[in-house]
């Protein structure tokens, strides 16, 4: 037992990514995947996960030997308007995900209880704020993650509406493309909501913070290795659940006529041939949870990208007094977040869109930051002999390259 706890005690950064990735916006895209496409898109499931895989581990590798995230890595080697522009691309797509996550969780806690979802997205985003301030974020996410424990209902739920195996298994081992506009930017969501670029930031700083407080000098070969078993475990829980959300979906959502998921309560369908008249506050439970891990990340990437560019103090572990900047981007990202929620109904932007939304921007975006990060983990100036391999490049790169024509299509048809 204790060597299991020992164990378990070294996987860290690698498996709280896993579990943000499937934040609320997540959770809907991949819902809104099996309501209007079936199980026709089951194979970007294991598809992405050798990508995500790939993609993780360098950032997790390039901040684990410079002890610095990615945009602290770039400032040192790349000119200062290129940092720039990439942190204020960064901060503009994680407050827009910041928004749209925290109408995610006002609008189904409003289903319970009947006030103004503002109000309850404003309690959110403050109570969001103070924990980020005055407790480590290791504290947050032993609170919340047990939360997220009850999108296993998902599992249960397709082994219990699952007819045909057969079908189920076909398509997700052979890629089913449909040229039409739909299909394709259901891709890119799914592609953006798995591949997402503030896990890239999330995972270098938190390898490198994790460096620095335990004051190691040098990189071991076996810090290296569980370094990766830590990512792979976080990339597999992600893309597990994402599966089986779209499997339910596929054989709950049409069957009640749904094929765009617009509300909480449709969403929350999904899960009715397991628990029945509790379905919504199982869903609840989930979208409640993840957002209350993934908001953190998304500000702390935010402010970790900003601090870097502009050489600032900056950490989870450090204190207000000490990084008053840094905090100050987690509040501003937050609470801008919150304004957005504020707007979203009057600029025809309603809760479950905007989440949709944001997995659609992280897929137009991704690919430009991945050519960035696939440009430091092949520099010997910076890593050193812990450079790509030839796996990692073709992962890498087959990323890159997929992602953009994915892009390229959807702007054509």
């Amino acid at each position: 037992m204790k060597k299991l706890r020992g164990l378990l005690k070294k996987f860290g950064p690698g498996v709280i990514t896993g579990a943000s990735d499937d934040d609320p916006s997540g959770i809907v895209i991949y819902a809104q995947t099996g309501a209007a496409s079936g199980t026709s898109l089951l194979w970007t499931a294991p598809f992405t996960f050798p990508f995500m895989v790939a993609i993780q581990e360098m950032c997790a590798r390039i901040g684990l030997v410079t002890g610095h995230g990615l945009i602290g890595t770039m400032r040192r080697h790349y000119p200062p308007i290129f940092l720039i522009l990439l942190a204020l691309l960064v901060v503009v797509a994680n407050t827009i995900n910041i928004g749209a996550d925290i109408a995610g969780m006002a609008s189904i806690v409003n289903l319970f209880i009947p006030i103004s979802p503002l109000l309850i997205a404003l309690f959110f985003s403050v109570v969001i704020i103070v924990f980020m301030i005055y407790f480590p974020y290791t504290v947050l996410a032993s609170i919340f993650k047990w939360l997220t424990l009850s999108l296993f209902a998902y599992i249960v739920t397709s082994f219990l509406v699952v007819d045909d195996w057969v079908m189920i298994l076909r398509d997700t081992v052979l890629p089913n493309f449909r040229l039409n506009r739909e299909h394709i930017l259901l891709i890119i969501a799914l592609f953006g909501t798995t591949i997402s670029p503030y896990l890239f930031f999330w995972q270098a700083n938190e390898e490198a913070e994790e460096k620095i407080e335990e004051g190691e000098k040098t990189v071991t070969k076996n810090k290296i290795i569980m370094m990766r078993k830590d990512v792979a475990l976080g990339m597999f829980f992600s893309n597990l659940v994402m599966y089986f959300i779209i499997v339910a979906s596929s054989q709950t959502l049409p069957q009640l006529g749904i094929s765009n998921v617009q509300t909480a309560s449709q969403a929350a369908q999904a899960l009715a041939p397991f628990a029945g008249e509790f379905s919504t506050i199982l869903f609840a439970l989930g979208i409640i949870g993840t957002g209350m891990l993934a908001v953190p990340v998304l500000a702390g990437s935010a402010a970790y990208a900003v601090s870097e560019a502009f050489g600032w103090k900056e950490g989870l572990s450090l204190p207000w007094n000490k990084a008053r900047a840094f905090y100050g981007v987690v509040i501003f990202a937050t609470l801008v977040g919150f304004l957005l929620v504020a707007v979203g109904d009057k600029i025809g932007l309603p809760p479950f869109r905007a989440l949709f939304l944001t997995g659609t921007i992280y897929g137009v975006i991704s690919p430009f930051i991945i050519l960035s990060i696939l440009h430091i983990a092949n520099n010997k100036e910076i890593l050193g002999d812990k450079v790509n391999g030839f796996l990692s490049n073709v992962l890498g790169s087959a990323t890159f390259v997929l992602m953009l024509i994915a892009i390229i299509v959807l702007a054509v048809i």
